[in-house]
């Protein structure tokens, strides 16, 4: 039976939608029904999805007094997760991940905005998503914060400089990089003001032009990996959750 459930996307700034992984749901004919949390949308009830979708965003895990919509978004991730629903974190998402399941999330010691190679633990062989992965690979990486595994928790892959990159939580992803993202939507992001000044005040002036030409480098490998491990996790995590 195929699954007839919508999923369930919490987005956290316009900007940063599931993008590839969105078309791996269009392509199966896969209902989304999408939160927008910073404007405000109500979360529902998470047990009518088959599973759930937590985006990025600007914001910290730990920034409820500015965004208060953070704590119920962590409690409701928190009862899906440990009910064993099927989650898919990115960015944000993977750190409100570790949050929900009570583990550390903070700044790191320094941005990690580029291209890194992202290289994938022993256990992420076993692992019937990542499993479908090369052992190395590069990925657009945009982030300050980074979090402590969660108790019972796989680590999956790390870079030089961030050794938390993924994880995996029983039948919960979290993904610190990011594979959907092609050169249109980083196009998008460079038309950002705070996300350009970002760029400009961590790698200097004129960075968000080569930012730009090495997601465009990579799109022809990044995205199609999106979309092969997101779609892993379809056919041998979502669909056997059921």
């Amino acid at each position: 039976m195929a699954i007839s459930a919508p999923f369930l996307v919490l987005q956290h700034v316009a900007c940063e939608p599931p993008a590839a992984y969105e078309d791996e749901l269009i392509a199966r004919e896969l209902d989304l029904e999408r939160v927008q949390l910073d404007r405000g949308d109500q979360l529902p009830d998470w047990r009518r999805f088959a599973a759930i979708i937590a985006m990025g965003g600007p914001m910290g895990a730990y920034d409820e007094s500015i965004h208060p919509w953070l704590a119920p978004e962590k409690q409701l991730i928190s009862d899906a997760v440990r009910s064993g629903k099927p989650y898919w974190g990115v960015c944000l998402g993977a750190q409100l991940l570790a949050a929900s399941l009570g583990a550390r999330v903070a700044p790191g010691p320094a941005p990690e905005i580029g291209i890194p190679t992202i290289t994938l633990t022993d256990a992420a062989a076993e692992d019937p998503v990542f499993s479908g992965a090369p052992p190395a690979f590069e990925a657009l990486s945009w982030h300050g914060d980074t979090y402590e595994l969660p108790e019972g928790a796989i680590r999956l892959a790390g870079s030089e400089q961030y050794p938390q990159q993924a994880f995996v939580a029983d039948r919960a992803y979290a993904l610190q990089f990011h594979l959907e993202v092609g050169a249109d939507l980083a196009s998008t992001w460079a038309e950002v003001p705070a996300y350009l000044e970002e760029v400009e005040r961590v790698l200097g002036a004129g960075a968000m032009d080569e930012l730009e030409r090495g997601v465009t480098a990579i799109e022809t490998r990044s995205v199609p990996l999106a979309r092969l491990l997101f779609a892993r996790w379809l056919d041998h995590v979502v669909e056997p959750a059921r």
